[in-house]
Formats: structure tokens, sequence, C-alpha cells
């Protein structure tokens, strides 16, 4: 019976394309005068119709792919959000790096998900992401502001390997001229580089990786589907060896988990090594959808440390703010330790020509890099 339902959920969720207008009904195309986008973003992620099909692979156990076609990628941040960016392009929900702290589970709640382990497992693929986005960019309302990706949910998770999605959306923006971020903890966008590096000639490109923890065993447990921060470190050295720069997103730091001074000193001496061109780094956020997954894994992880982070951030998703200015005193002394100060770390607040080969070692940029593989 069990298996009847899930069978029937999945083959009966509607999903729509994200519409060019803010209505639930059909879309309608935008005038020349209008911004392209739905506004505002959330009116995107409503469970309307749209699903091609959904399938799964023995590469990829317990994880479903539901493939859409969309109407529209690019997304309007709604007005009054304190986001340091207007437009965003998703082209996955859901995500395989399956984080327990990733401040996006809740998000998934939209699609008619759980903010838990279907954030994981059932993931949407807008597979003619990059053709709409380039019509989209092509009309005359576009006044080519920054567009942001890996704002959600991450653009190189392994289903990339697949749907080879983000090649086509990065020459579309380009070819645009418009300036774009990319966050990610994937190292798929390796095989980018020669493409990044060319976009970066036509429009502004700001790259970040998010790298919090150099402790293997910890990630493991925690990202589960991500590269390892060994990997993750190497990625940061190809880019700038290949003369890109790239920022550091170094969030969430976790209280009594990666927060000690050995902690931070191993983490900013790493990235430092690693060419890094700034880091940007801040506590746990525990909105509602992560509050609950991630307490459910800390209870079985470090039963020991439950009481201590429901002291710590009570009823609400930021930690006290005692703790927040003791970690932003420690995070300000070992960006002084390792020449971070005054660096801008990552934050897709502002997307930047990319300059200079950077301090990293040589990486021999035709190698493989460990960690993520291509999904089948």
């Amino acid at each position: 019976m069990t298996f009847i339902r899930t069978y029937i959920r999945i083959e009966s969720m509607r999903w729509d394309a994200q519409a060019l207008s803010p209505t639930r009904g059909p879309a309608s195309e935008t005038s020349d005068t209008q911004a392209p986008g739905p506004a505002p973003a959330l009116d995107a992620l409503l469970p309307l119709a749209g699903l091609v099909r959904s399938i799964s692979t023995p590469e990829f156990s317990g994880v479903t792919f539901h493939e859409v076609t969309a109407k529209s990628v690019l997304n309007k941040v709604p007005s009054g959000s304190n986001m340091p960016f207007e437009w965003t392009v998703n082209p996955y929900r859901g995500c395989s790096h399956a984080c327990v702290y990733c401040f996006a589970r809740k998000s998934h709640t939209y699609l008619e998900f759980d903010a838990g382990r279907d954030f994981d497992s059932q993931v949407v693929v807008k597979i003619n992401a990059a053709e709409v986005l380039r019509k989209e960019l092509a009309k005359p309302s576009w006044a080519r502001p920054q567009v942001a990706l890996g704002t959600n949910t991450d653009p190189y998770q392994r289903a990339e390997g697949r749907y080879a999605l983000m090649p086509g959306i990065i020459r579309a923006l380009a070819d645009s001229g418009t300036p774009f971020s990319i966050l990610t903890k994937g190292t798929l966008l390796a095989r980018d580089i020669p493409l990044l590096k060319h976009a970066a000639t036509q429009v502004p490109v700001d790259l970040g990786i998010s790298l919090a923890m150099t402790n293997e065993d910890l990630a493991a447990l925690i990202e589960p589907g991500t590269p390892s921060p060994r990997a993750r470190l190497k990625l940061i050295a190809r880019l700038r060896d290949a003369g890109l720069g790239c920022g550091v997103m170094a969030m969430p730091i976790l209280p009594w988990l990666t927060d000690s001074d050995e902690a931070l000193d191993s983490l900013f001496a790493e990235l430092t090594k690693a060419g890094a061109t700034g880091v940007t780094a801040g506590a746990l956020y525990l909105k509602p959808g992560t509050r609950e997954w991630y307490m459910k894994w800390l209870a079985v992880q470090h039963p020991e440390l439950v009481g201590k982070y429901r002291r710590l951030y009570g009823q609400g998703s930021y930690a006290s703010k005692e703790y927040r200015a003791w970690l932003t005193g420690r995070i300000s002394y070992f960006k002084a330790k390792y020449g971070f100060t005054g660096t801008s770390g990552f934050s897709h607040r502002n997307a930047r020509p990319s300059t200079g080969t950077g301090a990293g070692p040589a990486v021999d940029v035709s190698a493989p890099l460990p960690g993520q593989q291509p999904l089948f």
C-alpha cells in the first residue's frame, strides 16, 4: 500500500512551468516594456502542470528526478527582500548534496514535497532552462542586471553531470551581456572552466565556492552528497590557476562543531593555500524547515549538544547576539592572520571581472577532480 501511494504521488504530481505572469492561470506574454519573469519569485514555485517524466537511476539510489519544462527561469526576488541580488536562475529544485543545514529546505514544501528527505531525494530538473533563459534575456525590456545562480539549490549538484544545463545558461547570460555570479559546492564546475574564462571576457563573472569546514569525517556526515572539503580546495586552486577569481562562502559555521580556534585556523589556512580571493563567514541559520531537520540530525550524531543549541537559538532562527558577536571577532582574527582583511569574500552582491592568477599553487587544469562523478 505504501508503494502504491508513493507511486501515485510521484506520477500524479502536477508541475507548472515558471509562468511569465504572477497569476496561476495560463502564462501570458509580457510586453516589451515589462521586465521578464514572475513577480514575486515564490509564484514560480507553485506546483502546476509541466511534468514530462519522473526517473531514477541505479547510480544514484534513492533519488527521483522530475523532468519539467519551464516557461520562465528568471526569478525576480520580491521587493523588500534583504537578498543582495534582484534576479536568480535555479535550474534545479531540491538538492542531492543533502546538506543537513541547508537554509533552502522549506522551499521544497511549495512543490508539495517535505523539507527533509524529499528535499534530498526528489529533484526537479528544468530540462529546457537554457533555451527559455536565452529567449527571456533577448527581450528589449531586459536591462542586464546581475543574475545569481546557486541561491537556492546547487546548480552543480551531481544531476548536472547528466543534464548539462549550466553550459547553455552561461552562454545565454554572457551572449546577452548579463553579469552573473555562481555559488557551488560542486566540483563539476571544473568542466566549465574554459567556458567561464570566455564569459569573463564578455561580462563580469563572480565565482564562489561554499566551504565551511576541513574536517572530512564531519563533512561526510552533515553534507553527505557533496565533494569532500579536499576536493573543493583543489577546485579553488584550479580556478585561480586558470586566472579566475574565486571567493569562498564559509557558511555555516556550526556552534561547538566547527567554531573552535583549531577548526577556524585550519579552514583559513587551507583557503589561503588554495588561493581564495576572499572569505565570507557566518553562523548557522536555522529557519523553519531547516531547524527541524538539523535538530533531528543533531540528536542522533551529537545528543550532548541538543540542549546547548536550544538555549543558543531559543525559538528563533539566529544564534544569540552574544554568540554572533563572539564568532565575528574570531572570524576577524583569522581573516587578519591569513591576509583576508579587506577582501570582499563572496555574497552574490556584485559580479566583477576576474583578474590575476592568484597565489594558489599551480594545478594541472586538464586533470580530473575527485569527489564528484557524473550521474548517468
